[in-house]
């Protein structure tokens, strides 16, 4: 009888758990969990999702911090993390800008790399304006993209020109960081694009029905909606069927 019962109750487990695991196959929603990308001689680039804009990209041994900002909730414990090879700030708004954060992933080799605004505001780092571009090793490059509002009352949230989107290549993966932006005209100048970071919340941002047309001027391989707050981001799944644009949604709420 003993074992009858425990043979039941170990079969309902499993029934359990591949149902847990069937749900978050099939869930669209958000998914924890780093990505990984290959490049053109082989190389890994890893993806780490820590909320909002923030993101950790790993690659050749190197750590680079995009927009990293510690009280933002979830509050992020950047002294648990790698000092950073590079540390990018697309513009001054605190979900963005944080000289905390920044001074914890920074040791004496770390390039800090904003906009004019942000860097006069840290009182140091690089700074680059729309159109600029660095070579920062001989397998990395990132250039400055314009990144701004146009919807009428909402320009003065990203007025143009002040704020930087960036592609940055590592050993020819290209990456598009929008940063805080509509889906603006400059966006159908971006050639060769392998993942786009969209970010998806108006009146700040784009809807989704925006977003879905700025992946269309420039048909990344893979568009990562962030910056999302409670947009329901799973319409961009529809949006984007059959453009030959995967959509990966994480938790970057």
């Amino acid at each position: 009888m003993i074992n009858k019962i425990l043979t039941t109750l170990f079969t309902s487990l499993i029934c359990l758990s591949c149902n847990s695991q069937q749900a978050t196959t099939n869930n669209s929603n958000i998914m924890a969990q780093d990505d990984v990308y290959t490049t053109q001689s082989g190389k890994q680039v890893t993806f780490t999702f820590i909320k909002h804009a923030s993101l950790e990209i790993k690659y050749d041994g190197l750590s680079i911090q995009v927009d990293p900002v510690r009280q933002l909730p979830p509050e992020t414990d950047y002294s648990k993390f790698s000092k950073a090879a590079f540390v990018f700030v697309t513009h001054e708004h605190f979900d963005h800008f944080d000289k905390d954060a920044i001074a914890t992933l920074s040791d004496e080799k770390t390039q800090v790399i904003l906009n004019k605004r942000c860097a006069d505001m840290l009182g140091s780092g690089r700074a680059m304006n729309n159109g600029d571009t660095l070579k920062l090793r001989d397998d990395i490059t990132v250039e400055a993209v314009p990144a701004y509002n146009t919807t009428p009352d909402h320009q003065q949230f990203h007025p143009k020109g002040r704020d930087n989107g960036y592609v940055i290549t590592l050993d020819g993966l290209r990456i598009y960081i929008a940063g805080d932006t509509e889906d603006i005209p400059e966006m159908a100048s971006l050639k060769d694009i392998d993942i786009a970071f969209l970010p998806c919340n108006q009146p700040y941002t784009m809807t989704p029905e925006q977003l879905a047309n700025a992946a269309k001027m420039f048909n990344p391989k893979v568009v990562y909606p962030y910056h999302y707050s409670d947009t329901p981001v799973e319409q961009i799944n529809t949006l984007l069927k059959d453009s030959g644009i995967e959509v990966k949604i994480r938790a970057l709420k």
